[in-house]
């Protein structure tokens, strides 16, 4: 069987998936050089407290360290939301060949949302994007997350209003005993 770029971007979505797991936005990626998964990484920013625990830069370093190598050619790059300007950075210093993504980051993406890094002249690397693969759904994966995740503030905030107006009628009456 031939794997596409559908399939692999698949991976990258059960990573994304494992990061909504934890309470993580759903970003995922997976690093694929000759037909193999090299490394895997999904975001862990909120769990390590790390800004830098992106999705991308934690697939780049474990594949460096299992090719014992900086030097990352021959691979692509499968992530489920478009790069933002560090990881674009990462890609380009790690000489990725290629990078594919879901939906594109119109807020954040350094892959031609707000900036394109992938062939710009100036730099010492080019890299060429294939965008859009399945991003209805991984775009479906980030709304979802974030209807939730606004619904639950909602509820937080009605709850601790009723907690407050309890308090306040439990304060009340026991001053009028």
């Amino acid at each position: 069987m031939l794997k596409d770029d559908n399939y692999w971007m698949g991976k990258a979505i059960v990573q994304a998936k494992r990061a909504e797991a934890i309470g993580e936005v759903p970003i995922g990626a997976v690093l694929v050089k000759d037909g193999v998964v090299i490394a895997r990484g999904h975001n862990l920013r909120e769990s390590k407290q790390d800004p830098a625990a992106h999705a991308e830069l934690i697939a780049i370093r474990r594949a460096a360290a299992k090719l014992k190598s900086w030097r990352l050619t021959g691979a692509t790059l499968y992530v489920t939301l478009e790069p933002c300007t560090m990881c674009m950075g990462a890609i380009i210093l790690s000489r990725l060949d290629r990078v594919v993504f879901g939906s594109y980051d119109p807020k954040g993406g350094a892959a031609g949302s707000l900036f394109d890094f992938s062939n710009d002249a100036r730099l010492n690397h080019s890299v060429v994007l294939t965008p859009g693969v399945r991003g209805e759904e991984t775009s479906a994966l980030l709304s979802n997350f974030f209807s939730a995740l606004r619904a639950e503030k909602k509820r937080a905030k009605l709850q601790n209003k009723e907690s407050e107006k309890l308090a306040a009628a439990t304060e009340s009456q026991a001053k009028g005993l």
